[in-house]
């Protein structure tokens, strides 16, 4: 069985999270963790009983990808966008989507300014650190078509001209999977562009009977305070981008999306672009646990996430209602683990 060996080299990062004095690898990744769970908490306070939930948001934050929450009416999902934006001292928008909306209602759009006789750039909602896409599938395919191209350009051109977003980056969508009459589904094509597809779901008994008591008096969005800056989130990110993975992991995240093609469950399996979200989602995930290398315990928590939303099912298996996420399942089940040296 294949080893690896977690104590390889590893690259230090050039002043993370802005400070002057370099340290070592584990003392950034606990330092990254402490940041993590600070945050983490921060957003508890308003969604209550749903960690696994944050945790999987903070990573595609610290990835620099973006996130689609499904699920029904009422279950938090567009709190948990606002609590992330709350607790960090960014810009954020929101953008509500519907029939009508026009893509330069995104973007932006040049506008002619008389006293100078020329065409100026009016900035859209998206040049935002975190976007709000509330109910993205209520808008039509051209709208969708260009907020999804912002997400993968990080900048919007115009006129020939590129306008970049600011850093960091993060679309937050909503959908609902109920009420779907009028509404445009993203193409599975697209559903590619982001990096993990979730759902909050309801609380359980306890934390629902939390947020009862807590009303109207209990913490409120508006009202959290701040435990991040930007420049923070941004030297985070630089710093997993560099924490360290070994050869046998690599071909641990290749075999796994190599087996979505070959499954007799699927019609199209996990592209190049999974591998590399994996691996990415992956290294946040280890620096939030507090260590400098990545683990294949972290490959198999976060590939349902990070990969399910891409496998398009075999009608044989629609027919049967099996899941991508069951199909996925079985894969890890089957699939060796490297251990550790």
């Amino acid at each position: 069985m294949t080893q690896y060996n977690h104590q390889d080299q590893f690259e230090q990062t050039k002043q993370p999270y802005q400070q002057p004095v370099q340290q070592a690898p584990q003392a950034l990744a606990q330092q990254f963790a402490q940041r993590f769970q600070l945050l983490a908490g921060n957003i508890e306070r308003i969604i209550r009983g749903k960690h696994e939930a944050i945790e999987l948001a903070l990573i595609c934050l610290f990835t620099e990808g973006h996130l689609l929450i499904e699920d029904v009416p009422g279950t938090g999902k567009t709190t948990l966008a606002r609590s992330i934006a709350a607790s960090v001292d960014a810009e954020w928008r929101r953008i509500q989507f519907t029939p009508d909306l026009l893509p330069s209602d995104i973007t932006g759009v040049s506008i002619f300014n008389q006293a100078q006789q020329k065409f100026e750039f009016h900035h859209g909602p998206v040049f935002a650190n975190i976007v709000l896409a509330d109910e993205i599938n209520r808008a039509s395919p051209k709208t969708q078509a260009a907020l999804l191209e912002v997400m993968e350009e990080q900048r919007v051109t115009v006129d020939a001209e590129p306008h970049p977003v600011p850093r960091p980056f993060l679309v937050v969508a909503t959908q609902n999977p109920v009420d779907m009459d009028g509404t445009y589904p993203l193409p599975e094509a697209q559903l590619d562009r982001f990096l993990m597809k979730i759902s909050v779901g309801y609380p359980d008994h306890v934390s629902e009977v939390e947020v009862l008591k807590g009303m109207p008096t209990g913490p409120q969005v508006e009202r959290l305070p701040v435990v991040a800056r930007a420049s923070d989130v941004a030297g985070m990110i630089d710093f997993a981008a560099r924490i360290h993975v070994a050869d046998p992991v690599y071909d641990y995240i290749v075999a796994l999306c190599a087996a979505t093609r070959t499954s007799p469950h699927l019609r199209l399996g996990a592209s190049p672009r999974g591998s590399l979200a994996l691996l990415r989602a992956a290294r946040v995930k280890a620096a939030a646990a507090g260590r400098h290398y990545v683990v294949p315990e972290d490959v198999k928590a976060l590939a349902v996430p990070v990969i399910a939303h891409r496998l398009i099912l075999a009608p044989e298996a629609e027919l049967r209602d099996i899941s991508a996420a069951a199909v996925l399942g079985e894969i890890l089940a089957g699939m060796p683990v490297p251990q550790a040296a």
